[in-house]
């Protein structure tokens, strides 16, 4: 079973920077992050070789939080080819919306 890429530092220019990638920034006391985990698992099986499921750590990795301005979590954000095009705040939008979302991006 395919799973997400966990980002760091060290690795997230070299991950986006191709292709479509959807990048979840997540803490382990985030309880809105834990309900949307499952969703970012069953992504991460469904896109496996068309787009890269992201995660990072907000706690670990505040660098890449700061750079990217993410001030509350979950923060979904939507990269395409190394560029920032969209993104989701908070556990509204649902597997579906973000299937579409990544289709499009996939499909432009």
């Amino acid at each position: 079973m395919s799973k997400y890429i966990e980002l760091t530092n060290e690795n997230f220019d070299a991950t986006v920077k191709e292709g479509v990638s959807l990048v979840d920034f997540w803490a382990p006391w985030c309880g809105p992050c834990k309900m949307i985990s499952p969703i970012i698992d069953q992504l991460a099986v469904d896109f496996d070789g068309k787009a890269n499921i992201c995660k990072v750590n907000a706690d670990e990795q505040q660098d890449l939080t700061v750079k990217y301005g993410v001030r509350s979590i979950p923060t979904i954000i939507f990269i395409k080819n190394g560029e920032v095009i969209d993104q989701v705040i908070g556990t509204s939008a649902n597997k579906e919306v973000l299937t579409e979302k990544i289709n499009s991006l996939i499909n432009k």
